[in-house]
């Protein structure tokens, strides 16, 4: 999956660089497919390749953990 995401992200680095530094008819598409792929692709695989079999409350600002956060400082 890392490696899946490496080529998808390079793919689309590529095609934005190509398309702003060759200057032909399809330039502006080859820019809007590097950017499309990069947020609607590459983000979105990045993202749950990251947070796969992570517990989301652990992140979240819920009672328990501002009590938690609290209690460190004071320890500190």
């Amino acid at each position: 999956m890392k490696y899946l995401i490496l080529i998808l992200f390079l793919a689309a680095l590529g095609s934005i660089l190509t398309g702003y530094f060759l200057e032909n008819e399809w330039s502006q598409k080859l820019i809007g497919f590097g950017v499309v792929g990069l947020f609607f692709i590459v983000f979105p695989l990045f993202s749950y390749y990251r947070w796969k079999g992570k517990d989301v409350k652990d992140y979240m600002l819920t009672k328990e953990n501002l009590d938690k956060m609290r209690e460190r400082e004071r320890k500190s």
